[in-house]
Protein backbone atom coordinates (compact mmCIF):
# COMPACT_ATOMS: atom_id res chain seq x y z
CA UNK A 1 0.00 0.00 0.00
CA UNK A 2 1.99 3.41 -1.14
CA UNK A 3 2.34 5.49 2.16
CA UNK A 4 1.10 9.17 1.63
CA UNK A 5 2.95 11.80 0.72
CA UNK A 6 4.74 14.09 3.66
CA UNK A 7 6.69 16.76 4.37
CA UNK A 8 7.93 18.90 1.29
CA UNK A 9 6.29 15.82 -0.96
CA UNK A 10 3.08 16.79 0.56
CA UNK A 11 3.42 20.90 0.22
CA UNK A 12 5.64 21.50 -2.93
CA UNK A 13 7.14 25.38 -3.35
CA UNK A 14 4.73 25.95 -6.10
CA UNK A 15 1.72 24.50 -3.91
CA UNK A 16 3.05 27.08 -0.77
CA UNK A 17 3.11 30.11 -3.78
CA UNK A 18 -0.05 29.55 -5.43
CA UNK A 19 -1.65 29.23 -1.87
CA UNK A 20 0.37 32.22 -0.81
CA UNK A 21 -1.38 33.76 -4.38
CA UNK A 22 -4.67 33.32 -3.83
CA UNK A 23 -4.74 34.03 0.10
CA UNK A 24 -4.27 37.88 0.06
CA UNK A 25 -7.69 38.66 -2.01
CA UNK A 26 -9.61 35.31 -0.87
CA UNK A 27 -8.90 37.32 2.62
CA UNK A 28 -10.00 40.75 1.63
CA UNK A 29 -12.92 39.53 -0.20
CA UNK A 30 -16.23 38.17 1.72
CA UNK A 31 -15.66 34.88 -0.14
CA UNK A 32 -13.86 32.69 3.11
CA UNK A 33 -10.09 32.20 2.69
CA UNK A 34 -9.85 29.30 5.26
CA UNK A 35 -12.34 27.75 3.27
CA UNK A 36 -10.57 28.26 0.00
CA UNK A 37 -6.96 27.03 1.24
CA UNK A 38 -9.09 23.60 1.38
CA UNK A 39 -11.22 23.56 -1.08
CA UNK A 40 -8.46 24.42 -3.94
CA UNK A 41 -6.50 21.89 -2.91
CA UNK A 42 -9.18 19.23 -2.69
CA UNK A 43 -10.41 20.32 -5.75
CA UNK A 44 -6.79 20.24 -7.67
CA UNK A 45 -6.57 16.95 -5.70
CA UNK A 46 -3.03 18.01 -4.24
CA UNK A 47 -1.47 15.74 -1.63
CA UNK A 48 -1.42 18.84 0.27
CA UNK A 49 -4.42 17.18 1.76
CA UNK A 50 -2.06 14.81 2.81
CA UNK A 51 -0.13 17.16 4.97
CA UNK A 52 -0.39 16.52 9.23
CA UNK A 53 -3.45 18.45 10.26
CA UNK A 54 -0.76 20.49 12.73
CA UNK A 55 1.09 21.41 9.75
CA UNK A 56 -1.88 22.42 7.27
CA UNK A 57 -3.33 24.77 10.27
CA UNK A 58 0.65 26.11 10.88
CA UNK A 59 1.01 26.82 7.22
CA UNK A 60 -2.90 28.62 6.74
CA UNK A 61 -1.18 30.27 9.91
CA UNK A 62 1.94 31.63 8.05
CA UNK A 63 0.05 32.81 5.44
CA UNK A 64 -1.94 34.89 7.79
CA UNK A 65 0.83 36.44 9.01
CA UNK A 66 1.80 37.38 5.17
CA UNK A 67 -1.47 38.89 4.77
CA UNK A 68 -1.68 40.52 8.42
CA UNK A 69 1.73 42.30 7.59
CA UNK A 70 0.64 43.24 4.08
CA UNK A 71 -2.13 45.09 5.44
CA UNK A 72 -0.69 46.51 8.01
CA UNK A 73 2.03 48.00 5.70
CA UNK A 74 -0.50 49.01 3.07
CA UNK A 75 -3.10 50.65 5.21
CA UNK A 76 -0.26 52.10 7.74
CA UNK A 77 -1.67 55.63 7.30
CA UNK A 78 -5.56 54.63 8.31
CA UNK A 79 -4.04 52.45 11.45
CA UNK A 80 -1.79 55.23 12.25
CA UNK A 81 -4.95 57.89 12.19
CA UNK A 82 -7.21 55.70 14.29
CA UNK A 83 -4.58 55.18 16.60
CA UNK A 84 -4.32 59.01 16.98
CA UNK A 85 -7.83 59.76 17.19
CA UNK A 86 -8.09 56.66 19.29
CA UNK A 87 -11.24 57.69 22.01
CA UNK A 88 -13.80 55.66 23.91
CA UNK A 89 -16.13 55.17 20.95
CA UNK A 90 -13.59 53.74 19.27
CA UNK A 91 -12.19 51.73 22.61
CA UNK A 92 -15.99 50.14 22.46
CA UNK A 93 -15.94 49.19 18.87
CA UNK A 94 -12.33 47.97 19.46
CA UNK A 95 -12.64 45.34 22.40
CA UNK A 96 -16.72 44.68 21.94
CA UNK A 97 -15.56 43.33 18.87
CA UNK A 98 -12.95 41.47 19.96
CA UNK A 99 -13.39 39.85 23.03
CA UNK A 100 -16.15 37.44 21.38
CA UNK A 101 -14.22 35.74 18.95
CA UNK A 102 -11.04 35.99 20.94
CA UNK A 103 -13.31 34.23 23.67
CA UNK A 104 -14.73 31.64 20.86
CA UNK A 105 -11.79 30.62 19.76
CA UNK A 106 -9.96 30.45 22.47
CA UNK A 107 -12.53 27.59 23.50
CA UNK A 108 -14.02 26.45 20.80
CA UNK A 109 -10.99 26.49 17.89
CA UNK A 110 -10.25 22.96 18.41
CA UNK A 111 -13.50 21.40 18.05
CA UNK A 112 -14.32 23.44 15.06
CA UNK A 113 -11.39 22.18 13.36
CA UNK A 114 -12.03 18.50 14.01
CA UNK A 115 -15.78 18.69 12.96
CA UNK A 116 -16.35 21.61 10.61
CA UNK A 117 -13.36 21.15 8.00
CA UNK A 118 -14.42 18.82 5.78
CA UNK A 119 -15.08 19.61 1.97
CA UNK A 120 -18.89 19.57 2.61
CA UNK A 121 -19.07 21.55 5.83
CA UNK A 122 -17.16 24.00 4.16
CA UNK A 123 -19.92 24.03 1.25
CA UNK A 124 -22.73 24.68 4.03
CA UNK A 125 -20.71 27.45 5.62
CA UNK A 126 -20.63 29.26 1.70
CA UNK A 127 -24.36 28.30 1.22
CA UNK A 128 -25.33 30.24 4.80
CA UNK A 129 -23.33 32.99 4.34
CA UNK A 130 -24.58 33.13 0.69
CA UNK A 131 -28.00 33.63 1.62
CA UNK A 132 -27.30 35.67 4.40
CA UNK A 133 -25.47 38.54 2.08
CA UNK A 134 -28.32 38.12 -0.26
CA UNK A 135 -31.11 38.52 2.30
CA UNK A 136 -29.44 42.23 3.81
CA UNK A 137 -28.10 43.27 0.42
CA UNK A 138 -31.53 45.57 0.11
CA UNK A 139 -31.25 46.78 3.75
CA UNK A 140 -31.32 50.42 3.99
CA UNK A 141 -28.17 52.51 3.68
CA UNK A 142 -28.28 55.21 6.40
CA UNK A 143 -26.21 55.08 9.16
CA UNK A 144 -22.14 55.77 8.63
CA UNK A 145 -18.92 54.31 11.04
CA UNK A 146 -18.50 57.55 13.20
CA UNK A 147 -22.01 56.08 14.98
CA UNK A 148 -21.29 52.95 15.54
CA UNK A 149 -21.66 52.27 19.30
CA UNK A 150 -21.36 49.35 21.58
CA UNK A 151 -24.24 47.12 20.10
CA UNK A 152 -22.91 47.63 17.29
CA UNK A 153 -19.52 46.28 18.18
CA UNK A 154 -20.87 43.15 20.41
CA UNK A 155 -22.62 42.35 16.53
CA UNK A 156 -19.39 42.49 14.80
CA UNK A 157 -17.41 40.90 17.44
CA UNK A 158 -20.61 38.15 17.35
CA UNK A 159 -20.10 37.97 13.56
CA UNK A 160 -16.31 37.61 13.97
CA UNK A 161 -17.09 34.53 15.79
CA UNK A 162 -19.33 32.92 13.37
CA UNK A 163 -16.13 32.82 11.23
CA UNK A 164 -14.48 30.40 12.81
CA UNK A 165 -16.74 28.09 10.88
CA UNK A 166 -15.11 27.41 8.05
CA UNK A 167 -16.50 28.70 4.84
CA UNK A 168 -18.44 31.38 6.96
CA UNK A 169 -15.94 34.46 5.86
CA UNK A 170 -14.84 36.73 8.46
CA UNK A 171 -15.17 39.64 6.29
CA UNK A 172 -18.53 38.00 4.49
CA UNK A 173 -19.81 38.00 8.52
CA UNK A 174 -18.90 41.32 10.15
CA UNK A 175 -20.53 43.03 6.01
CA UNK A 176 -23.84 40.90 7.09
CA UNK A 177 -23.47 42.36 10.60
CA UNK A 178 -23.35 45.99 9.77
CA UNK A 179 -25.07 45.73 6.94
CA UNK A 180 -28.23 44.47 8.77
CA UNK A 181 -26.96 47.13 11.35
CA UNK A 182 -28.13 49.59 8.18
CA UNK A 183 -24.58 50.90 7.28
CA UNK A 184 -24.06 52.03 4.20
CA UNK A 185 -22.30 49.69 2.37
CA UNK A 186 -19.34 51.90 1.65
CA UNK A 187 -18.96 52.47 5.97
CA UNK A 188 -19.83 48.40 6.26
CA UNK A 189 -16.69 47.65 4.68
CA UNK A 190 -14.67 49.85 6.41
CA UNK A 191 -15.88 49.05 9.68
CA UNK A 192 -14.95 44.79 8.46
CA UNK A 193 -11.40 46.12 7.84
CA UNK A 194 -11.11 47.97 10.99
CA UNK A 195 -12.27 45.29 13.46
CA UNK A 196 -10.38 42.68 11.58
CA UNK A 197 -7.08 43.67 12.10
CA UNK A 198 -6.76 43.11 15.42
CA UNK A 199 -8.22 39.38 15.65
CA UNK A 200 -5.96 38.74 12.22
CA UNK A 201 -3.02 39.96 14.22
CA UNK A 202 -3.84 38.44 17.57
CA UNK A 203 -4.70 34.85 16.18
CA UNK A 204 -1.52 34.75 14.13
CA UNK A 205 0.09 35.95 17.34
CA UNK A 206 -1.41 32.85 19.18
CA UNK A 207 -0.86 29.95 16.38
CA UNK A 208 2.74 31.35 15.92
CA UNK A 209 4.23 30.91 19.51
CA UNK A 210 2.45 27.18 19.28
CA UNK A 211 4.18 26.62 16.18
CA UNK A 212 7.02 28.04 17.67
CA UNK A 213 6.96 25.61 20.74
CA UNK A 214 6.62 22.35 18.46
CA UNK A 215 9.49 23.24 15.76
CA UNK A 216 8.65 23.09 11.93
CA UNK A 217 10.31 20.13 9.84
CA UNK A 218 13.31 21.51 7.87
CA UNK A 219 12.14 20.04 5.02
CA UNK A 220 8.70 22.77 5.02
CA UNK A 221 10.36 25.19 5.73
CA UNK A 222 10.72 26.66 1.67
CA UNK A 223 7.08 26.21 1.48
CA UNK A 224 6.52 28.49 4.46
CA UNK A 225 8.46 30.89 3.73
CA UNK A 226 7.23 31.34 -0.05
CA UNK A 227 3.52 31.09 1.23
CA UNK A 228 4.06 33.64 3.49
CA UNK A 229 5.94 35.81 1.39
CA UNK A 230 3.56 35.20 -1.78
CA UNK A 231 0.54 36.06 0.93
CA UNK A 232 2.40 39.64 1.42
CA UNK A 233 2.43 40.50 -2.24
CA UNK A 234 -0.93 39.38 -3.09
CA UNK A 235 -2.32 41.20 -0.01
CA UNK A 236 -0.16 44.48 -1.00
CA UNK A 237 -1.80 43.97 -4.55
CA UNK A 238 -5.03 43.50 -3.44
CA UNK A 239 -5.21 46.08 -1.42
CA UNK A 240 -6.98 47.86 -4.55
CA UNK A 241 -10.09 45.33 -4.27
CA UNK A 242 -10.87 47.14 -1.02
CA UNK A 243 -11.23 50.24 -2.88
CA UNK A 244 -13.11 48.67 -5.28
CA UNK A 245 -15.20 46.81 -2.80
CA UNK A 246 -15.93 49.63 -0.26
CA UNK A 247 -17.95 51.88 -3.71
CA UNK A 248 -21.74 51.28 -3.18
CA UNK A 249 -21.53 47.72 -4.71
CA UNK A 250 -23.81 44.77 -4.18
CA UNK A 251 -22.79 41.43 -2.11
CA UNK A 252 -25.15 39.69 -4.72
CA UNK A 253 -22.04 38.67 -6.96
CA UNK A 254 -20.25 37.22 -3.98
CA UNK A 255 -23.12 35.42 -2.42
CA UNK A 256 -23.77 34.10 -6.59
CA UNK A 257 -19.44 33.16 -5.86
CA UNK A 258 -20.09 31.54 -2.79
CA UNK A 259 -23.11 29.44 -4.54
CA UNK A 260 -21.78 28.21 -7.00
CA UNK A 261 -18.39 26.91 -5.49
CA UNK A 262 -20.71 25.44 -2.81
CA UNK A 263 -22.81 23.61 -5.45
CA UNK A 264 -19.52 22.22 -7.20
CA UNK A 265 -18.25 21.02 -3.89
CA UNK A 266 -21.17 18.90 -3.59
CA UNK A 267 -21.84 17.55 -6.56
CA UNK A 268 -18.10 16.09 -6.24
CA UNK A 269 -18.10 14.85 -2.65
Amino acid sequence: MAQSPRGAAALPVGHALALGVLHGPAELLPISSSGHMTLVPWLADWPYVSLDAEYRKAFEVALHAGTAAGLLFALRGEVGEAARSLDRRRLVLLLGSFVPPAAAGWTLERPIERRLGTPRSIAAGLLIGSAAMATVDRAPQVRRREEAGAADALTLGFAQACALIPGVSRNGATLVAARARRFRREDANALSRHVALPIIVGATVLKGTRLARRGLPRDLRAAFAAGTLASFASTLLSVRLIRLVERDRSLLPYAAYRAALALVVLARS
